[in-house]
């Protein structure tokens, strides 16, 4: 094989399209190798300086040399140690000790590897909730405006995805936002009911860290609260095995996985909705919906987050085996399955949160095929205030009832077997029985007297539980996001 340039190389090997073609940059970073490895050093440098704050002979020169060379980090040399040494951690205490020769002796001091791996895990899991949450803020904020906007106008509902009564476009929007509200919330929780592995030792029981301290453990505990804050934690664990439970990531991933159905089902409306024509995620003026059929506007959007939802709710799958086979304090079995399945989760969520902002701000409505619909069903929606209206002017409701039941089964014939349209409303005209109340059967037909309270529904969902919930994201609300490839 020919030698590649290092953009070719690059292009033949697999690159994960979840980095390589959709998530977007910060979320990349928080998963990388720079990320990873330079928060190693950073708890170090927060071990070290606890420890000499606590009294060990640590001095301000190996602290400063530390802090000097916090992202001097020589890669090439960390993996040469690795696959000479088979452990990763080792090889970047060595990498690390190598640019750092006065700190080189009390670098890792007491600690085991999980020390920087677990606690590493979790502040990418925070920082990782971090990304998410504006970005969630801003969909639901989005999703609000658009129900806001719509509220009155009267849509037919359907059940089992048969026509049923009318609702409006606002509140089916609602029931959206709704979902959405929960997982902001669940993923709020998740993030706050992290905690910092902390100072725990090889298995977990602070061993090494008693006896640098001289069994003085105040000292201890107090190591273990001076790092955890120094990490931007307000608790640590107070028990772990070598590792924090692994039912840690199961909550995590258990709640991404959630909002993975919620947008799944919100895109899965949307694809119902286009080929209804009703409503139609935004479609770019140069965009080819098939390479084939020129006419057609596919909901790519909606399908790309329906795809990819559906990739993240399988995830959780990870976490709940390995949590259920770790073996007494732990086993490295997890190791692996962890550096895929905690990343893939975010990086995925992080895409179909961004790709539904960019539905949600150019979501297109037909008002005028939303009420040619209405008008194909709402006759026979509108039988029972025919009745209702018949008796009030002296009829017989079973009399009305029959000569109702036997148009409306006409009528639905003539759109079944003849593919007409629905002249039920022509039939009760036509029909000298229903002279009472021809005048009245405009007012008895308005589709806006058909959906009850889903415009105050809305109205008040959104004033009494939506907005309150986006006020701690109102600074980040600005912006449009652009559609990636």
């Amino acid at each position: 094989m020919a030698t590649l340039g290092a953009e070719e190389d690059a292009l033949a090997r697999y690159r994960s399209p979840l980095v390589s073609r959709y998530a977007s940059a910060e979320m990349g970073f928080n998963f990388s190798e720079r990320k990873k490895f330079g928060t190693w050093r950073r708890l170090w440098l927060y071990l070290a300086q606890a420890e000499k704050s606590l009294g060990l002979p640590i001095t301000d020169e190996q602290i400063q040399e530390m802090e000097a060379n916090l992202d001097n980090i020589d890669f090439q040399m960390a993996a040469e140690e690795e696959k000479k040494l088979r452990h990763d951690v080792m090889a970047h205490v060595h990498t690390f000790a190598h640019c750092c020769p006065k700190a080189a002796a009390i670098i890792h001091l007491g600690a085991t590897s999980c020390y920087v791996g677990d606690n590493t895990d979790l502040i990418v899991l925070r920082d990782g909730f971090n990304l998410l949450l504006p970005k969630l803020a801003r969909v639901i904020s989005r999703l609000a405006d658009f129900a806001e906007k719509y509220a009155d106008l009267p849509t037919l509902g359907f059940t089992h995805y048969q026509p049923a009564q009318l609702t409006t476009v606002g509140k089916r929007c609602c029931l959206w936002i709704h979902d959405l509200c929960m997982d902001l919330q669940n993923l709020e929780r998740a993030r706050d009911d992290l905690r910092f592995r902390g100072v725990k030792g090889t298995t977990g029981t602070q061993a090494s860290f008693l006896q640098l301290f001289e069994g003085d453990h105040s000292k201890v505990e107090e190591l273990d609260r001076l790092v955890t804050a120094k990490a931007g934690f307000k608790r640590a664990y107070m028990v772990t095995g070598q590792t924090y439970s692994r039912k840690v990531d199961i909550e995590v991933l258990s709640v991404l996985a959630s909002l993975g159905a919620s947008i799944h089902k919100i895109c899965t409306d949307i694809r119902l909705l286009a080929n209804l024509k009703e409503i139609e995620e935004p479609f770019e003026k140069d965009q080819i919906g098939s390479s084939a059929m020129p006419y057609k506007r596919n909901p790519m959007r909606s399908e790309r987050c329906c795809s990819l939802a559906r990739h993240l709710m399988t995830l959780v799958l990870d976490p709940l085996q390995t949590a259920s086979v770790q073996w007494f304090e732990r086993t490295l079995d997890d190791s692996a399955n962890r550096r895929v399945c905690l990343a893939e989760a975010f990086l995925t969520a992080d895409i179909i949160l961004s790709t539904l902002q960019n539905i949600s701000e150019g979501l297109v409505v037909y008002p005028k095929v939303i009420e040619r619909r209405i008008r194909q069903e709402l006759p026979f929606m509108a039988t029972e205030n025919i009745i209702m209206a018949m008796v009030k002017a002296g009829g017989n409701r079973q009399d009305c009832h029959e000569k109702i039941r036997v148009l409306s089964q006409q009528a639905a014939a003539v759109v079944k077997q003849e593919g007409g349209d629905n002249d039920f409303i022509a039939r009760v005209r036509a029909d000298p029985y229903f002279s009472p109340i021809h005048k009245q059967l405009e007012s008895l037909l308005n589709p806006s007297s058909f959906t009850g309270r889903a415009p105050q529904q809305v109205a008040n969902f959104l004033k009494e539980e939506v907005r309150p919930a986006l006020i701690p994201y109102q600074s980040k609300m600005g912006g449009k996001i652009e559609l990636a490839l």
